[in-house]
């Protein structure tokens, strides 16, 4: 342990120790090697040593939610880590690794806590040490920090418990001990649940449902009922949003999130209250907000009110879009342009018929939408665990769905069948299959506006689409039609969704599914993703789009295509041979039929008036 003692005299952390005292810390010290690559510690794990950097180099990051390494700082020589484990029992937020072989000095969290206990001397000396230290990294840490919020708490903190033991809670946050050991747990999509508003909306209004009907059976006191419900009412209107933290795909069927929401609730009721949160003893997460349910139907109703919200504003968006093709069929109404099947030339047509069928086509979608929509308003209220209604009193289940009505405007309705609701998850899988079919017409079209623009010079050209942005880094002068792409990519991400929403919904076992947040999840991705898309395609591209007239035109005249508009007029067998010696001598049908005396300019031109090639649609 000699060499030991003489290395830490050179480490800050024991700066301030005498002789004596660092004989006493370095006797509880071990040195261990630690191979190149290999991980001291991992972030969301325990703290259980604090590390000094004896021979070596150790790099600490943090893992993004899609697995990649955010590197933060690098450690060598008389370096430390793990100091912080000494004044907060919080697991690790970083992951630290050897980048070259190391030999690191180790001292267990534990054994060295009871020795300061023992010694107050230097405890003080090193708890002041660790502050300053401490105090000087916050001082440069990056304003791109994950959560930059958390570089300005107040250092405040409140002590809550649950199962598994106590945690300190920071003050400002109105979730509690469940929600923050679920964002320990849970970094995974990056989406926490006020990514989508409408969600964290929803669980408000189910909790003051549920607080409303619990006060009309005389399971709540007139002054806790009024602070739940006046908690909810905000959050129903926007407030406390920034608390709800929990990831979206998270383990626990959803636990996470309506504990969240409990949470939240009870601490803010607290506050209207006049008493401190944590204070659960007169408002508690679940004794108070979650009284008469469980996670397995207050969740799947919440996430069912808000789809319907969120479908509104889906359709608000999509109607805009079928607008703006509609006005674009008009303004195209008149000019003539080549059909095409299996890419080949076809018969004439118009431009205004092109996107008058994108208009129709979309607009099926609407009552679509709609009419599968409409299976979220069957709820499971009062199912509790699995169906079964245990620890919801006669009568509560009514109650909380007329209450749903009155608060929602919707025509919420009981499941027939309790048992049966809690576990079938039928309707996300009908809904998501809705919304993958939007998707497939959004890229079919998409699909189409990007040959009809292909060029401008070797291609079909026969529409300008706005130019957004320049389209390549070697090329000069080169424009891609960047938005109807990233429609493609969205549409492929929807696909995607709607399989994992057929997995989760298959893999459901027995009396819950507990697959149901990454349903939500993909199905909420998947309803952004679709209304900013369809409103970047509306403002970006649609709007904007002009047509090469003259160019369409020559196109019909020159293409082979044109003899069958001509058929009724000159015959099959004169029809034939016009096609026959066009391919061959490279020439148009138009002139050809010219040529050969079989129709007049006149008469060519009349036929191929706009209101002729509509046909008897």
């Amino acid at each position: 342990m000699a060499d030991i003692k003489e290395f830490i005299k050179k480490v800050e952390l024991f700066a301030e120790f005498n002789e004596e005292e660092l004989s006493l810390i370095s006797a509880k010290m071990k040195i261990e090697s630690f191979d190149k690559d290999s991980i001291l510690f991992s972030e969301n794990n325990p703290h259980k040593d604090l590390f000094i950097i004896y021979d070596g180099e150790v790099e600490l990051f943090k893992r993004t939610p899609f697995g990649q390494e955010k590197r933060l700082s690098f450690f060598s020589k008389y370096d430390f880590l793990g100091e912080g484990s000494l004044i907060d029992d919080s697991p690790h937020s970083t992951t630290a690794k050897a980048l070259l072989n190391s030999k690191i000095i180790l001292i267990d969290r534990l054994v060295l806590t009871d020795l300061l206990n023992k010694n107050g001397a230097m405890a003080v000396k090193l708890y002041s040490t660790i502050s300053r230290v401490i105090s000087r990294r916050m001082k440069r840490t990056n304003i791109n920090a994950v959560n930059i919020g958390d570089l300005y708490e107040s250092g405040r903190t409140r002590k809550e418990h649950d199962l598994l033991g106590d945690r300190n809670v920071p003050h400002e946050r109105y979730y509690g001990v469940q929600t923050l050991r679920a964002l320990e747990n849970f970094n995974i999509s990056g989406q926490s649940i006020n990514t989508f508003p409408n969600i964290v909306s929803a669980l408000g209004i189910v909790k003051m449902a549920a607080t409303k009907a619990n006060y009309d059976l005389g399971l709540l006191s007139k002054p806790v009922a009024d602070a739940i419900i006046e908690a909810c009412n905000e959050i129903i209107n926007g407030k406390l949003h920034t608390n709800f933290v929990v990831d979206m795909i998270q383990g626990g069927a959803g636990t996470s999130t309506n504990m969240n929401a409990n949470e939240v609730i009870a601490n803010r009721a607290l506050e209207l209250l006049g008493r401190e949160k944590g204070d659960y003893k007169y408002c508690h997460p679940n004794n108070h907000v979650n009284l008469s349910q469980s996670t397995n139907d207050a969740y799947p109703t919440s996430v069912k009110l808000a789809i319907i919200k969120s479908n509104e504003s889906l359709i608000d968006v999509l109607k805009d879009l079928i607008e703006s093709f509609r006005k674009k069929g008009k303004e195209f109404a008149h000019i003539i342009k080549m059909g095409r099947t299996q890419l080949q030339d076809a018969v004439p047509m118009t431009l205004g018929q092109s996107f008058e069928a994108y208009a129709v086509t979309l607009e099926e979608e609407i009552q679509r939408l709609n009419t599968n929509v409409k299976l979220f308003l069957e709820v499971n209220m009062g199912a509790t665990a699995i169906g079964t209604g245990i620890n919801a009193p006669k009568d509560y289940s009514k109650k909380c769905v007329e209450y749903l009505c009155e608060i929602t405007g919707y025509e919420v309705v009981l499941a027939s069948n309790l048992v049966e609701a809690t576990q079938d998850t039928g309707a996300f899988v009908i809904y998501s299959s809705a919304i993958k079919r939007l998707a497939v017409k959004l890229s079919k079209i998409s699909n189409d506006l990007r040959l009809l623009s292909s060029g401008p010079r070797c291609g079909l050209n026969e529409i300008n689409l706005p130019p957004m942005q320049p389209g390549s880094s070697i090329m000069p002068g080169k424009v891609n039609p960047v938005i109807p792409e990233v429609v493609n990519q969205i549409a492929f991400k929807v696909i995607g969704n709607d399989l994992t929403v057929t997995l989760g919904a298959e893999a459901g076992q027995l009396e819950l599914n507990v697959m149901e947040p990454v349903i939500v999840q993909s199905i909420f991705e998947s309803i952004a993703m679709l209304r900013n898309g369809m409103m970047t395609l509306k403002y970006k591209c649609i709007d904007g789009i002009t047509a090469n007239e003259e160019h369409c035109l020559a196109l019909v005249k020159n293409s082979i295509g044109l003899i069958t508009a001509l058929n009724p007029v000159i015959g099959y067998e004169a029809s034939t041979q016009i096609a026959k010696e066009a391919l061959e001598n490279n020439r148009g049908v138009y002139e050809l039929v010219l040529e050969k005396g079989l129709l007049t300019e006149e008469e060519l031109d009349k036929l191929l008036a706009p209101e002729n090639m509509v046909g008897n649609i």
